[in-house]
């Protein structure tokens, strides 16, 4: 976020507020550079001109903040360009609202205050000004903002002007919030401390020789001041020094200046040495950080390295005056930000202290959801009251956060903080409102896991803290209405109930769920688990049941197995011995060439010798490549099913002799440095090919595939090259086109395809295992189906009401047309209706 102190000069010199009127010696120099009538009123028209130009540049900014409010930038711009058209009332609006979502730089509240000093004088609007400056110097570390506080105060306030006890305690209480804040600031505190004592030397100055009392207090005042400025690692110490012992002579207290601590306490010696040396052992890092042609990574790197060094010294004072030196520098940096926090929670503990730094925190990186969730345990740690800790909370939920989980951590983050407080008399309602809202939000966008772990939570409190089974119940019901295919739902609801010792519950949810397909071993794994619970809890009828349920379920799986392996294992052997049908197929035609047949009828019915053996050839190829060819032209092609149809084919031209090429095939390609390529026009050939690649080089074979009998091309190649770096070059040529067509290009991997050729396919998160019941059962030996889903990619569709955005809402119920709910008797029929019945309670 760029920022108005990064602006050049030249910028900040058209920004300037124009006058209030003309008059004076600019005038009278206006009127010496018109020489004619003509020329003043061209400028005129030109300061017109110039005029409209603005105003229409104010009028579009106010248009896109309408549009965009937390643009900074325009934010910024329109500021910008108020000032110069001298709009006081439009400017402080702006700035106001500005502030309302970002904190302004020193910078900026400079120049706000300096424009309302130059529009009044009046007592109110110093109080306002006051005002302007208090919250300028709460948001970020400016030295050069706190003098210029200082110096108003001490100019315009009557009563520090006038030096009454109010207005010296006042302006004393100042200069010590200014050094608490500024004053170990190593390169610039010391302008603070010089400003103080100015102050009180001024002061000195006023007291009349016959108060000695009085004098000789002023006098300690300002030795005291001296000497806890020289116990502090700063900047130009020695000169400080020199200042202390001249100010002592005038005191008339003697001392040598030849001798650097003649006259000097020892106790004074002794911290001036130590801080020295402190300052010392910090040059090194402030050398670094002045470098002003450093970026703003190297800058960082800097700041931490030196909080690494600050935060071994172990002293916490110097700790956050040097985080407020980095946030100031670098106040997007969420590391620090992160970081300040996290060592305050540690070390500090002052909840003034946590509770501003927190919100600047949360101000100027709103994105970061690991800071509201510190900043909500913080809060809680110091004991805030629920009303800070809600609104913190709701300005947490209105952000823009980069995923969804941190979302849903910053709402369990609240629910947890209410659940831990619920002895302190908090009302049940607002934990069970706030999980309620959080999966009305979060439900569409969650993970499988995500999702099951917040009903999980949700169930858990209904039932414990709420007192109302039936409410959880309603929870995992809701839950099932959305995602009843995933095996962990029903566990989860089973766990429950048996936890709660009803057994009857959890069977009647076994005899819901054994017959439904569940991802990978799934629906087996439900079906074991049911006969177990009989076995542990039921009686024997009750296992009796459970048996004569299961088994024909249990027998379909096996029966599918059997076949799966079976197929896996032809194709196995028909990868690994190509040669075993072709034999076959030779002895048997060599036992029909032996049958005697009359002459004329062998010459009618047997065709010419190479006429026979190519048409052979072609059935039985296309007899075992039916399925690969099918596949390709379908355009829904695997990588393992490429890879074998390609070495199948190459092997039998082989044997058939029918060479596309002089260049002998190899029977077996490992893919170590290939690339394949697909959606090829069919009009390309090899040549083609090498051309697109010429500009990269290192081809070194191309395999175009072709269909078996027409020797078309499949629109597919494989393109080996010498080494990786020229395929890393192939592969971004990824989408480019080829006479017209824009290619795919992606790295041959033969061991991912016989990985995915063990997994199988996933078809929306369901297996294509046989089914019984009511989802539909497939019987035995129909068409094969895709392989088994992974458990953790199975998707949650359906119906979903309750889970639905905030701004989509609406009553829904089950209608006619609607799949009937998977819903015992006597439950609820619809998402809202349960959310209307617990809102209720």
């Amino acid at each position: 976020m760029a920022t108005e102190e990064e602006m050049p000069e030249e910028a900040t010199a058209a920004a300037a507020p124009a006058p209030a009127g003309g008059g004076g010696d600019d005038a009278e120099m206006r009127d010496a550079a018109a020489p004619s009538e003509s020329d003043s009123d061209s400028s005129d028209s030109d300061d017109e001109g110039a005029a409209g130009a603005d105003e229409l540049r104010i009028q579009a900014l106010e248009q896109a903040l309408q549009e965009q409010p937390l643009d900074y930038e325009t934010h910024v711009q329109y500021i910008q360009c108020l000032r110069k058209s001298g709009n006081i009332e439009k400017l402080r609006a702006a700035r106001e609202e500005m502030n309302k979502y970002y904190p302004l730089t020193p910078k900026m509240w400079l120049e706000w205050a300096k424009d309302e000093i130059s529009l009044s004088t009046s007592e109110e609007s110093f109080r306002d000004v006051e005002k302007l400056y208090e919250r300028g110097v709460q948001e970020y570390l400016s030295i050069k903002l706190w003098r210029d506080y200082l110096d108003y105060v001490e100019e315009h306030d009557p009563s520090v002007s006038q030096c009454t006890p109010a207005g010296l305690s006042k302006m004393r209480d100042l200069f010590e919030r200014a050094i608490t804040a500024g004053g170990l600031h190593v390169t610039e505190g010391s302008k603070l401390w010089a400003a103080y004592r100015e102050y009180e030397m001024a002061i000195l100055i006023t007291i009349s020789d016959g108060n000695d009392e009085e004098k000789a207090k002023q006098v300690q005042r300002i030795r005291t001041l001296f000497h806890r400025q020289l116990s502090v690692p700063l900047a130009e110490m020695e000169s400080t020094l020199v200042e202390y012992k001249s100010w002592e002579a005038e005191q008339a207290n003697a001392n040598d200046p030849g001798s650097t601590f003649d006259g000097v306490p020892s106790n004074v010696t002794s911290a001036y040495k130590k801080a020295n040396d402190m300052y010392n052992e910090r040059k090194q890092y402030e050398d670094q950080l002045s470098n002003a042609g450093a970026s703003e990574a190297d800058k960082l790197q800097e700041f931490l390295k030196y909080l690494k060094f600050e935060e071994s010294s172990g002293d916490p004072a110097r700790v956050q005056v040097l985080y407020e030196r980095a946030v100031s520098e670098l106040p997007v940096s969420s590391d620090l930000w992160i970081g300040y926090t996290s060592y305050l929670d540690r070390s500090l503990k002052v909840p003034s202290v946590l509770r501003s730094v927190y919100y600047r925190a949360t101000r100027n990186c709103t994105w970061v959801a690991e800071l509201w969730v510190h900043y909500l345990l913080s809060l809680e740690r110091i004991h805030s009251s629920e009303e800070e800790l809600r609104h913190v909370f709701e300005r947490a939920v209105q952000c823009s956060f980069p995923t969804i989980q941190e979302y849903l951590n910053v709402y369990l983050t609240r629910v947890h903080s209410l659940r831990r407080r619920i002895s302190d008399g908090l009302d049940f309602q607002l934990i069970r409102k706030t999980i309620m809202d959080a999966a009305e939000f979060l439900s569409p966008q969650l993970g499988t896991k995500e999702l099951l772990h917040l009903n999980a939570y949700w169930a858990k409190l209904e039932r414990n803290l709420g007192k109302d089974l039936a409410a959880a119940r309603g929870v995992w019901e809701n839950t099932i209405k959305k995602s009843g295919s995933v095996l962990e739902v029903w566990q989860q609801y089973i766990s429950m109930e048996m936890e709660m010792g009803n057994i009857h519950e959890a069977r009647s949810l076994y005899k819901r769920c054994y017959s439904k397909r569940f991802a990978g071993s799934g629906s087996e794994d439900i079906c074991h688990a049911w006969i177990r619970f009989e076995e542990e809890n039921g009686t024997l009828d009750d296992y009796d049941l459970a048996v004569k349920k299961v088994t024909p379920r249990l027998k379909e799986f096996m029966m599918f197995r059997s076949q799966e392996e079976a197929k896996d294992e032809a194709y196995s052997v028909l990868n690994d011995n190509p040669n075993a049908d072709d034999s076959y197929q030779k002895r048997k035609a060599s036992k029909m060439t032996n049958k005697q047949q009359p002459p004329a009828k062998k010459r009618k019915e047997n065709p010419p010798k190479s006429a026979k053996s190519s048409d052979d050839q072609g059935s039985k190829t296309q007899s075992r490549h039916s399925a690969a060819i099918t596949a390709v032209e379908v355009g829904d092609v695997t990588r393992e099913k490429v890879e074998a149809s390609t070495e199948m084919n190459v092997d039998t031209d082989s044997r058939t002799g029918n060479i596309g090429s002089n260049e002998p095939k190899p029977s077996f390609y490992n893919d170590k440095c290939t690339i394949f390529v697909s959606n090829i026009d069919l009009k390309a050939n090899e040549d083609d090919l090498r051309r697109f690649f010429s500009d990269i080089g290192g081809v070194t074979a191309i395999r175009l595939l072709r269909d078996k009998f027409t020797k078309k091309s499949r629109g597919l190649a494989y393109v080996d090259f010498s080494d990786n770096k020229h395929l890393e070059a192939a592969l971004k040529k990824n989408k480019q086109k080829l006479l017209g067509k824009k290619v795919s290009i992606a790295r041959s991997d033969p061991s991912k395809g016989k990985k995915s050729r063990e997994a199988g396919p996933s078809s929306k998160g369901h297996d294509n295992l046989p089914q019984s019941g009511d989802d539909g059962a497939k019987a035995p030996g129909s068409n094969r189906p895709d392989k088994e889903v992974p458990k953790g990619d199975v998707k949650i569709t359906g119906k979903n009401t309750h889970f639905a955005p905030r701004s989509v809402v609406k009553p829904l119920g089950w209608t006619s047309k609607d799949e009937k709910p998977d819903v015992g008797p006597g439950e609820l029929k619809s998402n809202e209706e349960f959310r209307n019945l617990l809102l209720k309670k």
